[in-house]
């Protein structure tokens, strides 16, 4: 195992996607296609049935670590190029490990929703077979079960939401060390945890700013979100770079904090 320290509660946000910014910025375009690709693949992958379970978390790693091995060498001042972005297939067996293991919840998400899609067909044709054209009728029983089913739904919402905020923030550093430092799967995984916990407000916030700017791109056209995707995977290389950084670094970040692992 590989001793790699990292820092903690050093993540500054907006410093995070201001410097992405100024990074990409030269050469923006090529990331806009890295971004693009990375993005539009797995979702074409999803809209394949079956396949899409087990297929879509694999491809969005071994593509993200792509864009995050031409972002580091950018930092460091190295020629990139479009092509690099494939590095990931280099890394290709950790890089399927962590994807599998990160795209885990997804994957039992996706079947409790078969589950119960199934469910909810059996039940209307078991009615329609019956007869029972009106199950929910205008009654106290029946607004009693509605609001059961709203405030089931509203905690499972929010289960959810927390869960995939913890589990983003489990992962958030492990690609990049794979694709970084050749790290052994399970390695990566568990020092991207005890990193990123150790980063959770800086996180956090990083992760809020990335939903608004996807949410602005939105607005200005439905598609702009395309054109954010750049600058999320730079402000996260930011952030990475901050946690786990160069001893020859040149590029603006947070002074070394009191403590380090």
């Amino acid at each position: 195992m590989q001793n790699i320290q990292f820092y903690k509660s050093v993540i500054d946000a907006p410093g995070c996607i201001s410097n992405g910014w100024n990074l990409i910025k030269p050469n923006y375009w090529m990331y806009f296609g890295m971004g693009v690709l990375a993005v539009l693949s797995p979702l074409i992958i999803s809209c394949i049935p079956c396949l899409n379970i087990v297929l879509v978390g694999p491809l969005s790693a071994v593509l993200s670590a792509g864009i995050y091995y031409v972002l580091l060498r950018d930092m460091r001042g190295e020629p990139v190029e479009f092509a690099m972005m494939f590095k990931g297939f280099e890394n290709l067996v950790p890089l399927l490990i962590v994807g599998v293991i990160q795209a885990i919840p997804s994957m039992i998400f996706q079947v409790l929703q078969w589950v119960l899609d199934l469910g909810r067909i059996a039940a209307q044709i078991a009615r329609g077979v019956r007869g029972d054209g009106n199950f929910y009728q205008n009654d106290e029983t029946a607004i009693a079960i509605t609001a059961g089913l709203i405030a089931i739904s509203i905690v499972v919402a929010v289960f959810i939401l927390l869960f995939s905020i913890a589990w983003a923030i489990t992962f958030e550093f492990a690609i990049p060390l794979v694709i970084e430092h050749k790290m052994a799967p399970i390695e990566a995984i568990k020092l991207s945890a005890k990193a990123g916990w150790g980063n959770f407000g800086g996180l956090l916030f990083l992760m809020l700013l990335e939903v608004l700017m996807v949410i602005a791109g939105v607005f200005a056209a439905c598609i702009g979100f395309l054109f954010v995707i750049p600058l999320v995977f730079a402000a996260r290389a930011f952030a990475y770079r901050q946690v786990f950084p160069l001893l020859n670094q040149t590029f603006q970040t947070v002074p070394p904090p009191d403590g380090v692992r």
